[in-house]
């Protein structure tokens, strides 16, 4: 009798494919800057169909593109009028990417003092409640942030990540999570204000004013870590009105 060799199995369908995600975020990207750059400011905005063939992507992909704007605030759709550009007041200025295309915009140095007033506001508390609140292991990041302020300053790191990583440390540190919330926005904006104070006082961050921050928060002592904070951001504000009206704009 011969042996019958069964067929072999056939091989599992593939799934469909999704929508990329990088197709996703780059098409988001290019058209965030577009609105905020004012691209459409004198123009409708385009449907999805006109978008999907003009940046030659699926119909999936620029939907969901379309949602990801509308939640950052830049888009609305009403009805019987499709997708339209929101005002710029109605922007979610605490959304990375919307910061980020402010920033990329035009230099502006009014920019940079709002947003420096808002940390003045937030940053002296945040490490006040770091000295009250943070454990062994925020303290650990704190102090490898202002360990990699000091490397930076001799070449061995990058300037802006390691003065970020000192600021992201402390809000953290705070153990509170609204403060919490604010460090993608803090570091977004960080990378274009450390350029541009960098390029007026011709150096990189004072390590002594850092450390004064580190210090009296391992101290234990919040009063000190509060009014050593305010010292270093209305330092960072003086330069930036210092700054205002001279043609400086950040170096990429």
């Amino acid at each position: 009798m011969v042996p019958v060799t069964p067929p072999p199995a056939a091989p599992p369908a593939a799934a469909p494919a999704a929508p990329s995600r990088n197709l996703t975020y780059r098409l988001l990207d290019t058209i965030g800057r577009d609105i905020v750059t004012g691209v459409y400011e004198t123009t409708s905005f385009p449907t999805e169909a006109q978008l999907a063939q003009t940046h030659g992507v699926s119909r999936s992909v620029t939907r969901e593109a379309v949602k990801m704007l509308t939640a950052k605030g830049l888009l609305s759709a009403r009805p019987r009028q499709g997708t339209v550009v929101r005002p710029a007041e109605t922007w979610n200025l605490f959304d990375p990417d919307v910061l980020r295309w402010l920033l990329e915009r035009t230099f502006s140095v009014d920019l940079l003092r709002q947003f420096s007033q808002l940390r003045i506001a937030i940053e002296p508390e945040a490490a006040a409640l770091a000295a009250r609140f943070g454990d062994s292991r925020d303290l650990h990041r704190i102090d490898a942030g202002l360990a990699r302020m000091i490397a930076a300053d001799q070449a061995a790191d990058d300037p802006l990540d390691a003065d970020i990583a000192f600021h992201i440390a402390i809000l953290q540190a705070s153990r509170n999570p609204f403060y919490g919330q604010f460090r993608e926005v803090v570091a977004t904006a960080l990378r274009t204000s450390i350029r541009f104070t960098n390029r007026i006082k011709g150096r990189t961050a004072s390590i002594a004013d850092h450390a004064a921050v580190r210090d009296a928060i391992v101290a234990r002592d919040a009063d000190a870590a509060r009014a050593a904070m305010q010292h270093l951001i209305g330092d960072v504000l003086a330069l930036i009105e210092q700054g205002d009206g001279d043609d400086i704009a950040p170096t990429a």
